[in-house]
């Protein structure tokens, strides 16, 4: 609506919410990074450590490849079943 990316900051424990923000169009997204969430600090607890981020990107990857671009495509291996349950075009 108005022409800016639109980010997400997450603080909360888990990884899902961030993921979903990138499903409802983030494009941008911001996380803590720890070594150790048991370590002494004010953010500890909700920052991803160095396997977290990794999972994270994963799971961002994923659900961007599986929305896809948005553009409806008949694959090879589509067109047998295609052609055998098509109606018959209506007159």
């Amino acid at each position: 609506e108005f022409g800016v990316p639109i980010g997400y900051s997450g603080h909360e424990t888990g990884l899902s919410t961030t993921v979903a923000a990138t499903v409802l169009g983030a494009c941008l997204v911001e996380r803590h990074i720890t070594l150790d969430r048991a370590m002494w600090g004010s953010d500890q607890s909700a920052s991803v450590e160095p396997q977290g981020v990794a999972r994270l990107v994963r799971d961002i990857r994923m659900v961007e490849s599986a929305l896809g671009d948005g553009v409806k495509k008949v694959y090879d291996s589509e067109l047998g079943v295609m052609q055998k349950l098509r109606r018959a075009p209506s007159r």
